[in-house]
């Protein structure tokens, strides 16, 4: 299937900013199980100085805002043709970040006492193989914190959403790699877009984890939507978590206070 998307992020300042530069991951990757048909990035307030692709694949670029702007927006558009039903499989390890840097934790998913009594409950159970362990994993994670928005930020890291148990699909999948890694299996986060059937507007991009299973490779699992990921899903970014793979990064010297605007529409 096709998926169309276009995506505004705009960041309005209390004071003309003297310096500043964000580090943009919102360009798809292409893979066996999805193809880039077109894609555009136009800056409002600034410009793109220089692109790359990083340790994770990830395609980067870093926009640098015009001294003494207000304001700066980042509009991207595109289309990605996705295969049918992968039983979210994406395969073989690649890029140049090595596999055992994924059962590392990091700020975001060091595991605390409320996730590793998780981990230690469904291993617990008793689950056949580790495609098993992980769906089990999936489901306990979902039952245990519950999808509301205004409980947690990007600087939530995994056990603190936990003790919380509140929290969105960022939280979910903080939660998911810090489980799986304590469990021994490496484990990743993916941002991207996910079209839903039942609207358009979106109030921001998706994400989900993904763990190395012997046998199959990467596969993912979104744990706010108890699936893994199918055609519906166009993966952006991948890493060790939120802070490897956000759509923006930005870094600014003056300007006061931010406020940050995001406009996504997500269509077939």
């Amino acid at each position: 299937m096709k998926i169309r998307f276009h995506h505004t992020t705009a960041y309005h300042f209390d004071q003309p900013v003297p310096y500043g530069l964000q580090r943009v991951r919102l360009k798809p990757k292409d893979n066996a199980h999805q193809k880039v048909v077109s894609w555009s990035m136009e800056v409002q307030g600034g410009t793109c100085e220089a692109e790359y692709d990083d340790a994770h694949r990830n395609h980067c670029s870093l926009i640098r805002v015009e001294e003494g702007a207000g304001s700066v927006a980042i509009v991207c558009s595109g289309e990605v043709e996705t295969v049918e039903d992968y039983h979210g499989v994406v395969g073989a390890h690649q890029g140049y970040t090595p596999l055992w840097l994924f059962r590392q934790p990091t700020a975001l998913t060091k595991a605390g006492a409320s996730v590793s009594a998780l981990a230690n409950r469904v291993k617990a159970e008793g689950h056949e193989g580790d495609v098993a362990l992980m769906h089990g994993l999936s489901n306990a994670i979902a039952d245990a914190v519950a999808y509301q928005i205004g409980f947690t930020d990007a600087r939530t890291s995994a056990e603190e959403a936990m003790q919380i148990g509140q929290g969105v699909c960022q939280d979910h999948a903080h939660i998911f790699i810090a489980a799986a890694r304590l469990l021994g299996i490496p484990a990743r986060y993916v941002s991207g877009y996910l079209f839903m059937e039942d609207r358009v507007e979106q109030e921001a991009g998706h994400a989900w984890a993904e763990a190395y299973l012997d046998g199959l490779g990467w596969v993912g699992f979104d744990v706010s939507n108890r699936v893994c990921p199918d055609k519906h899903y166009v993966r952006v970014a991948t890493g060790r978590d939120y802070a490897d793979a956000s759509p923006v990064h930005a870094m600014t010297f003056g300007g006061g206070d931010s406020t940050m605007l995001v406009s996504l529409r997500v269509d077939q």
